[in-house]
């Protein structure tokens, strides 16, 4: 296994001579600040602190960072705080396919699964790009297959619906891209996705579809996840209950994994296996072949510009100056509130429809990442780590949550989301430019929010003004997207990647292991023996005796 230390140089965050500087500059000025003074001090800031990315379409987004907490003298401090973190060069070492994830002793290389241009990229001494476009080029001929009716069911009728059954990243990614990019879907082919074991899941899912037109994707890269193989046995027994001939299953199943032998067992043809390497992580694995999902959806030309888009920000994280850096900027200013200002949470509410399993998404990308409470060098932080990232799409959110975002106690570091363009400019587009002045309202009410004069000037009086009073001085990163294209939503993902990516150099943890996910599942395992059975249980703490018990009388 590589040595802990081997890409770390310092143990605890807090060490580092620019987060002392940090936190003297909060005690002095941060914790005070107010950011509409300091654009009355820069009638520049906005140029100054928002960022444009060209994607390789020539399509743009635009990051707004300047309605955040800080001035210069903070900003070039946490610029320091980078540079002292050695972010640069642990982004080095991953991009060259080193093993960064030195607890599972592994390379941490989606960056590779990306790679367009099929440079030569290397782990362990192997060129892997070859291997990723023969994968690429299979799910180009099978998509290309089974969207044209070249692939037929058993009976000789055209595939019209599609169930990945997956679980954690083999789910959370493909259902999130597929709902994303709807609009570039075919009309006449349908996804469905199953994760919870639950078997309310799949028996709903499975209800309206026809075995004859249905095929099923097993996404498991060992083909032994419990929960993705107990939900494929059961989709395997409802398929053989109308095609009774197990040779069948050939045609309705595929498996996205790399274990050829279980797969046999299961009965599908390993000619239409995918697979992918074991420096692919579970919640990387949309760009792997457990996107093939979405290259049936909407098509291999346009599940590549989704590589493309996110090749072309990887591209902008490696190149950019830190200063210029616009996922190194974000992680930085989570870093800012998470550890200065005590935010123990990061809302991404995204302004468009398209975009709502988005938050889903990223709540797996940075709380199994980030949710670290050791560091590189073996040492328990004395420091925050892991926000609890949430959100849900506005204009919805608005009229649940945003009263806490607005009037709360706590500080709430917000991302807006929103495409210019909208993919359904309905009557006149008005919904667009409805959707377009909440995106910006809100943000500048979390800015400048209302104060007692305000209030009183618009006819409140007495006890009711403090109620009516907004403190504003709430920050928010505001994306502006051109158009959410398959290149834009690659653009996107790889952006939150690296920001978080980032956040775990500056805290010194390992962001690409998930030893908190293990227990769980192995006690799982014990207790699901022992319901096998009405015998009363004395093995756990009292608690789940009890609860177990009660269980096996009611069940």
């Amino acid at each position: 296994m590589a040595n802990s230390n081997t890409f770390s140089e310092f143990s605890l965050t807090t060490e580092l001579p620019a987060f002392k500087e940090l936190q003297h500059l909060y005690n002095e000025q941060g914790k005070e600040l107010k950011t509409i003074d300091e654009f009355a001090k820069d009638p520049k800031r906005f140029d100054k602190y928002s960022k444009e990315f060209t994607n390789f379409d020539g399509s743009k987004i635009l990051f707004d960072f300047s309605k955040n907490i800080f001035n210069d003298e903070i900003f070039a401090k946490l610029v320091q705080l980078a540079k002292e973190a050695n972010v640069e060069g642990l982004r080095d070492h991953l991009f060259k396919g080193d093993h960064i994830n030195f607890t599972e002793d592994r390379a941490v290389f989606h960056i590779a699964l990306r790679n367009r241009a099929n440079k030569p990229l290397y782990v362990d001494g192997v060129n892997v790009a070859p291997e990723v476009d023969s994968v690429l080029q299979h799910i180009k001929e099978f998509s290309n297959q089974v969207r044209s009716g070249e692939w037929k069911g058993y009976t000789g009728k055209k595939i019209t619906d599609v169930v990945n059954i997956g679980i954690g990243g083999s789910d959370l990614g493909p259902v999130m891209v597929t709902e994303a990019l709807k609009h570039y879907s075919s009309p006449d082919l349908r996804a469905h996705f199953v994760s919870n074991i639950d078997g309310t899941h799949i028996a709903e899912t499975l209800k309206p579809l026809n075995p004859e037109t249905t095929l099923f994707l097993i996404a498991s890269k060992t083909f032994t996840t419990a929960e993705t193989i107990t939900n494929a046995n059961s989709a395997k027994s409802w398929f053989l209950e109308t095609a009774k001939d197990k040779a069948h299953i050939a045609k309705h199943f595929a498996a996205l994994s790399t274990n050829a032998v279980e797969v046999a067992k299961f009965g599908i043809d390993t000619k239409n296996m995918f697979g992918f390497e074991n420096w692919v992580g579970g919640r990387y694995s949309v760009w792997s072949a457990i996107g093939t999902s979405v290259a049936l959806y909407i098509g291999y030309e346009n599940f590549e510009n989704f590589l493309k888009g996110a090749e072309a920000f990887d591209k902008h994280f490696t190149e950019s100056a830190l200063e210029d850096n616009i996922a190194a900027i974000g992680g930085l200013l989570s870093v800012w509130y998470n550890n200065f200002f005590d935010a123990q949470t990061h809302l991404v509410a995204p302004f468009d429809q398209y975009l709502h399993r988005f938050p889903a998404y990223l709540q797996q990308l940075s709380m199994e990442s980030n949710g670290k409470s050791v560091t590189r060098g073996n040492k328990f932080t004395n420091y925050s780590t892991g926000s609890i990232l949430f959100g849900e799409p506005a204009t919805n959110a608005q009229h649940s949550f945003f009263q806490l975002v607005h009037q709360g106690t706590k500080v709430i570091p917000s991302d807006f989301i929103l495409a210019a363009q909208s993919h359904n400019p309905i009557e006149n587009n008005l919904h667009q430019r409805m959707l377009a002045s909440n995106y910006f309202a809100q943000a500048e009410a979390l800015l400048t929010g209302k104060d007692e004069a305000q209030v009183q000037k618009e006819g409140a009086t007495g006890g009711l003004i403090p109620h009516k009073v907004f403190s504003g001085n709430r920050p928010t990163t505001s994306i502006l997207a051109q158009k959410i294209t398959p290149a834009t939503l690659g653009a996107l993902i790889a952006y939150y990647e690296h920001l978080t990516f980032v956040e775990g150099a500056i805290w010194n943890i390992n962001s690409f292991d998930q030893w908190g996910v293990e227990l769980g599942k192995v006690l799982a395992k014990v207790i699901g023996k022992e319901l096998d059975d009405s015998t009363p249980v004395e093995t756990h703490d009292p608690s789940t005796n009890g609860l177990i018990n009660k269980f096996k009388q009611w069940a």
